[in-house]
């Protein structure tokens, strides 16, 4: 996500070599690296259109191609197949759910997950876990920008704010007496995590206390009634939200703490979270990630239901949204060159301290933070046309769709992948995957001019790609293997993957955004019986 426009001067003459280490500080001075610096990424923020072509999230990729002839050695250089599996399977991780977990038994069969960078490091996470004190299981991506600091935070803590919600009174009193008399706590969460998935060990003992917080309010609010699920999710990320800028503005007198909360707080992530209990699916979701439905129709084929909506530019309502919320005076420059105030791309984050403190706020929390904080450039500017803050909000969109037999899995996803696949091909991809059975339509070339033989190499192609399709023993990652390396007739190419995985870290952000996947393989015999139960 490019950085503010003063910081652009730094960028002459497409100095491309220069981006790691000026302007993106993500690649070598990014806030997980606990640098003197505040991470900028390079797509969410696009302060001047004239910059606009240095930052484009999706190049022509035959542009780079020919833009590295050149390279001083004649000789090009490509990854192995078993390079390429090693670098797409780095971080896969799967998961499969007991029928019978000696309460219930599951609507999920289990899931597969995998990320694959673009910046580095890895501004994406993701979560998996089981309710052990309610019903159900919660998995979610999310998406940061300006570091991954956010990401991290909230990846750590959202689910356990959720997971808080809804519980009943009584297990909240029964929790409270726990921490108060100093007994082992009932455990809340499950986790289902790949080594690299980490937590904050030294941000710990603070999470549990504002956790504690919300839960102590929560039982002096109680009503008496059923949460609802709905209600709760909301709840949780608002409830999140403010208590990462209130850390943020209290500050913490361990000076790595202290950092930690205003690194989190301006930074920013969106999130994309289901909750799946039974044959009730919840998507709960804020910002551009999203989460779609594989349904296998009745001839077998393979169609894609949307269960989230982008909070972007490109989505009417929410544009319509922003506006309502502040005076029209404000209006032409609310929403500029598709971005909020002309600089962000999601119009609802967790974090972003940017756009929902006052001036005020933002220069006392500055001015009275650490060196590292106030030498900064990017926490010291004021985004422009700045009259009436909050401009973002935290508050997710729920959906809640009932399950059916024919829905056999879900695909939570980070932008990275939508901006490369369309939902109805992602669909068909997984849904061949889990089932082993190919739906063969005609190739399409689109418009190329093909001869016999680059057809029969197309057809021959696509014979093997059906023989190995098995070689990926995880759905994410053979949609990542897709997602990358499809060339214009939607078959992996194994040259084309070899090059993209092969970028350095200063052009791969500039073809491709970090790729999050999470794929929710259902229990259809387990579905269909709980409809009858309730027919």
């Amino acid at each position: 996500m490019p950085a503010p426009a003063h910081l652009f001067p730094l960028i002459r003459n497409c100095e491309i070599s220069r981006i790691g280490s000026t302007v993106c500080y993500c690649h070598h001075k990014h806030l997980c690296c606990l640098s003197s610096h505040f991470a900028h990424s390079h797509f969410r923020y696009a302060p001047q259109k004239k910059f606009a072509a240095l930052y484009r999230p999706k190049e022509n990729f035959n542009h780079f191609i020919h833009a590295r002839d050149y390279a001083s050695t004649p000789q090009r250089f490509y990854l192995t197949p078993p390079q390429v599996n090693s670098i797409l399977k780095a971080n896969e991780y799967s998961f499969k759910v007991p029928e019978f977990d000696g309460k219930n038994v599951s609507s999920v069969l289990g899931f597969d997950s995998n990320q694959l960078p673009a910046n580095a490091p890895i501004e994406d996470r993701r979560s998996a876990a089981t309710c052990l004190q309610t019903r159900g299981m919660l998995l979610g991506v999310f998406d940061g920008h300006a570091g991954c600091a956010c990401a991290q935070a909230v990846s750590e803590r959202l689910f356990y704010y959720i997971a808080v919600s809804l519980l009943p009174h009584e297990t909240l009193l029964e929790i409270e007496n726990a921490v108060e008399s100093g007994r082992a706590l009932l455990p809340i969460l499950q986790w289902h995590k790949h080594p690299n998935d980490y937590f904050s060990k030294e941000a710990s003992k603070l999470y549990f206390n504002s956790l504690r917080t919300y839960w102590q309010e929560l039982i002096d609010l109680n009503s008496g009634e059923t949460t609802d699920v709905k209600e709760a999710l909301i709840n949780a990320f608002k409830r999140l939200d403010n208590d990462i800028s209130l850390e943020a503005q209290v500050g913490d007198p361990n000076s790595f703490l202290n950092y930690l909360v205003l690194r989190v707080a301006f930074s920013g992530a969106t999130a994309c979270v289901a909750h799946v209990d039974g044959v009730d699916l919840h998507i709960a979701n804020t910002g551009d990630s999203r989460a779609m439905l594989g349904v296998q129709e009745e001839d077998g084929s393979w169609s894609a239901v949307n269960l989230s909506y982008d909070h972007n530019a490109q989505n009417e309502h929410e544009v319509e949204r922003v506006k309502m919320e502040h005076p029209k005076s404000e209006e032409k420059s609310l929403v500029k060159q598709d971005r909020l105030l002309g600089l962000l791309m999601p119009f609802r984050a967790f974090g972003d301290v940017k756009f929902k403190w006052s001036i005020e706020l933002q220069k006392r929390v500055v001015e009275s933070g650490p060196d590292q904080l106030n030498d900064n450039e990017y926490t010291k500017f004021i985004p422009p046309n700045y009259h009436t803050p909050p401009y973002l909000t935290a508050e997710p969109e729920v959906i809640h769709h009932k399950l059916r037999p024919q829905d056999k899995f879900l695909v939570l996803a980070t932008d990275g992948l939508w901006e490369t696949m369309h939902r109805q091909d992602v669909a068909r991809i997984v849904g061949e995957y889990l089932t082993g059975v190919h739906h063969q339509q005609p190739i399409a070339v689109g418009g190329y001019k093909v001869t016999l033989g680059q057809m029969h190499g197309l057809l021959t192609e696509r014979r093997a790609r059906i023989s190995s399709v098995f070689e990926d023993q995880n759905a994410a990652t053979h949609l990542i293997r897709h997602a990358v390396g499809n060339n214009e007739f939607g078959t992996v190419d194994h040259e084309r993957l070899s090059k993209m995985l092969s970028l350095p870290e200063e052009l791969a952000r500039m073809y491709r955004d970090d790729i999050t996947i999470i794929v929710v393989q259902f229990n259809s015999h387990v579905i269909g019986a709980c409809q009858n139960e309730e027919l």
